[in-house]
């Protein structure tokens, strides 16, 4: 397959900044990770997402939005995307190679972070396919350990291959920073269209109606106590969103916290 040769027509502005490819991972034949390179200054909380651009062959350049997967600390920038094929931006995407230039908005954007809730001591983050990239990003925030006295991190996918950064999830309990905290994750894996030990095998909202998805975590959902992030393909969103609503929980706004936050990812 030829590679996508992006030679920039623009430099950098009041708006954005043109950044190299650093690195890229295939996870699955539609699913991979990529870094780029970091801008001094450019500054995001965990949850939040950012705006890349590419610039096509007739200069025009295309704008999308990928959610952080990287610390706050890291000298990189990484994503984690769909590949479409026919795609506009990410059939591009997926075709450069390292040092090739990307463009990203020198602000980050959006209010899916732990900041949304006043309290909680639960923290569920349900995510579908590359709904899982804020949730890692969270999860690389010591805050988050140290505030929550439990988190759930909730990954469905179709198939087995899908469940990216699996063994990287497993090591987080480890980390330096908050070793001491590590007991406090519990990681449900759940394949839709595969049979097997060890994973759930229905969608997010059947596995809440029916209490499925508190007893793989071993944890009672409570309104008082539980806090959920929801971040996946917007029928996903919907249908859980409908479903917890049903069980006595809302969405979380500036004048009125409640237990819920909730963003489309594709």
């Amino acid at each position: 397959m030829d590679t996508f040769d992006a030679t920039p027509l623009v430099t950098d502005t009041d708006r954005f900044t043109v950044q190299r490819m650093l690195w890229m991972h295939r996870w699955a034949p539609r699913l991979f990770s990529f870094r780029i390179s970091r801008a001094n200054g450019y500054r995001f909380t965990p949850g939040q997402f950012a705006r890349l651009g590419l610039v096509k062959e007739n200069g025009a350049t295309i704008w999308r939005a990928y959610s952080m997967v990287s610390a706050v600390w890291d000298e990189y920038l990484e994503f984690y995307s769909i590949h479409v094929p026919d795609g506009e931006f990410t059939s591009r995407l997926a075709q450069l190679e390292v040092g090739a230039p990307v463009l990203i908005e020198r602000q980050a954007h959006g209010f899916f972070t732990t900041d949304r809730f006043a309290d909680g001591r639960d923290l569920w983050m349900l995510g579908t396919g590359t709904g899982l990239a804020p949730y890692l990003s969270v999860l690389h925030d010591p805050r988050t350990w140290e505030r929550f006295d439990r988190l759930v991190l909730v990954h469905c996918v179709r198939e087995t291959p899908e469940l990216g950064y699996r063994e990287q999830i497993a090591g987080l309990g480890s980390h330096p920073l908050w070793s001491e905290h590590g007991h406090k994750l519990r990681y449900v894996p759940v394949i839709t269209r595969e049979a097997g030990r060890g994973v759930l095998h229905d969608r997010i909202p059947a596995l809440l109606a029916n209490g499925e998805l508190e007893r793989a975590a071993d944890l009672a959902l409570d309104p008082e106590r539980s806090r959920l992030m929801i971040c996946g393909s917007p029928k996903m969103v919907e249908d859980t969103h409908r479903q917890l609503m049903s069980m006595g929980y809302r969405l979380s706004r500036m004048k009125a916290p409640g237990q819920l936050a909730v963003e489309n990812a594709w």
